[in-house]
C-alpha cells in the first residue's frame, strides 16, 4: 500500500491550492479516503472524508466551506482542493483509505508541505 501526496508549496492568505494522492496497493474504487493535516507541535487532524463512489463527504468545521475533496477512481487519486486559505492551515497534508480512521496506519505517505503565509 502507497499514498504519494503533492500539490502543496507557499500561498498567501487568502489563496488556492490542490492537493492531490495517488493510491495504489489497494482496491481504491473499495475504499473511502480521508485527508489529514499535521501542524508543527500538533497531533494529525482529519480534514475531511469521501466515501468511495464520491456521492458523500464531510469536512472539518475548520475548512468547511473552503476546502473541497473529490476523487477520481479511474486514476486512483483523491484530491484536496483548497481555497480561502488561511494562515492556520499551515501543515503538512496526508491521505490515508478509510472512514474515520485510516484503514493502513502504517502506511502514511511523506505528505506534502502546505505554508500559507504573506
Amino acid at each position: 500500500v502507497q499514498f504519494v501526496e503533492s500539490g502543496g508549496g507557499l500561498v498567501q492568505p487568502g489563496g488556492s491550492l490542490r492537493l492531490s494522492c495517488a493510491a495504489s496497493g489497494f482496491t481504491f474504487s473499495s475504499y473511502g479516503m480521508i485527508w489529514y493535516r499535521q501542524a508543527p507541535g500538533k497531533e494529525r487532524e482529519l480534514v475531511a472524508t469521501i466515501s468511495s463512489a464520491g456521492g458523500r463527504t464531510n469536512y472539518a468545521d475548520s475548512v468547511k466551506g473552503r476546502f473541497t475533496i473529490f476523487r477520481i477512481n479511474a486514476k486512483n487519486t483523491v484530491y484536496l482542493q483548497m481555497n480561502s486559505l488561511k494562515p492556520e492551515d499551515t501543515a503538512v497534508y496526508y491521505c490515508n483509505a478509510g472512514g474515520s480512521r485510516p484503514s493502513y496506519p502504517g502506511s502514511w505517505g511523506q505528505g506534502t508541505q502546505v505554508t500559507v503565509s504573506s
